[in-house]
C-alpha cells in the first residue's frame, strides 16, 4: 500500500475524516510553499495537494489561475515542484503528497520518466485534470505498479457509466467535484452532493473526497457528513494571497484556520 492508502485506510477504522488541502508550488514563493507544507501538517492535514504551476489552468477559478499564473512568474516548473516535495520529504516522511495539474508538463517530460522521478522524490499519487479515464489507463497502470495512485474527478454531470470506468482505473482516493464549473465556485447544494456520492459508492471502495465550494468550517463539516473527506483549495489560496498583500504571516493564518476546520470535522 502507498502512504496515501495507508493513510485513508487508517482515517476510516479510526471514523476520521480526510482532510485534503491544496496549496499552488511556488505561491508565493518555493520556501514558502515548502513552509506552508509544515504548517498545513502541524494543523492536521491528511494528504497535501500540491498544484503544479501550469500556464492555462483551464479548471481552475481565477483564485487558483492567479496563484499558477505568480508561481509560472517565479520561474517553477514541473521539476521545481519534485524537488520541492523531495525537499520536505527530508524532514515529513508520513504525510501523502499528491500532485495536481495538466497534462502537458507530464507529456513534456515523458511519462515513464514523470512517474519515476515522482516516485523517487516522494510523491504518492497524481491528479491529472486533463486525463480521461478511458484515455490514460496505460498511464494508470503505469504509475499504480511504480507505487504511484492515480486520482480521478468525477463531477455532478457525469454519468454513470463514466464513473465505472472512472472507478476501475483510479487508486488512492475519488475526487468528488460538488459543482458544476471551475474551482471556486459558490452555491454549495450538499443534497445533491450526498446523492451522486451514494450513486458513486455503488461503484468503488475507494474513499471518496469532495472538493470546490468549500470555503468554512460550516461547508467543510456539512460535505464531511455525506462524504469520507473534504478538499479545501481556493480558500487557502485566498488567505495566503491576502496575508502576502497585507503584510501578514501567511504561515500563521494558513495553520489556524485549517486547525478550525480539522477541530470541527473531529468534532
Amino acid at each position: 500500500m502507498t502512504r496515501l492508502s495507508t493513510q485513508l485506510a487508517a482515517n476510516k477504522l479510526s471514523n476520521r475524516k480526510n482532510l485534503v488541502t491544496f496549496i499552488t508550488a511556488g505561491d508565493p514563493s518555493v520556501r514558502m510553499t515548502l513552509k506552508l507544507m509544515h504548517a498545513l501538517v502541524s494543523a492536521g492535514v491528511d494528504v497535501i495537494e500540491l498544484g503544479v504551476p501550469f500556464s492555462d489552468p483551464m479548471a481552475d477559478g481565477p483564485v487558483i489561475q492567479r496563484a499558477s499564473e505568480r508561481a509560472v512568474a517565479n520561474g517553477v516548473g514541473i521539476s521545481d515542484v519534485l524537488q520541492l516535495v523531495s525537499e520536505f520529504r527530508s524532514t515529513n516522511k508520513s504525510t501523502p503528497v499528491v500532485l495536481m495539474g495538466y497534462a502537458n508538463p507530464i507529456e513534456h517530460m515523458g511519462q515513464t520518466a514523470f512517474i519515476q522521478q515522482a516516485v523517487a522524490s516522494g510523491v504518492d499519487g497524481v491528479l491529472v485534470v486533463d486525463y480521461p479515464p478511458e484515455e490514460s489507463i496505460e498511464f494508470s497502470n503505469k504509475a499504480r505498479d511504480a507505487g504511484l495512485n492515480v486520482i480521478y474527478l468525477v463531477a455532478p454531470t457525469t454519468a454513470e457509466a463514466r464513473m465505472v470506468s472512472t472507478a476501475r482505473v483510479a487508486s488512492g482516493f475519488i475526487y468528488y467535484v460538488s459543482l458544476k464549473g471551475v474551482t471556486g465556485a459558490g452555491n454549495l447544494d450538499v443534497g445533491a452532493v450526498k446523492e451522486q456520492v451514494a450513486k458513486l459508492r455503488l461503484h468503488t471502495d475507494l474513499p471518496i473526497n469532495v472538493g470546490f465550494g468549500i470555503s468554512d468550517s460550516a461547508s467543510a463539516r456539512a460535505v464531511a457528513e455525506v462524504a469520507d473527506g473534504v478538499v479545501i483549495g481556493s480558500k487557502l489560496i485566498t488567505l495566503i494571497e491576502n496575508a502576502v498583500n497585507e503584510g501578514q504571516d501567511a504561515e500563521h493564518i494558513v495553520r489556524e484556520w485549517t486547525a478550525d476546520v480539522r477541530s470541527v470535522l473531529d468534532a
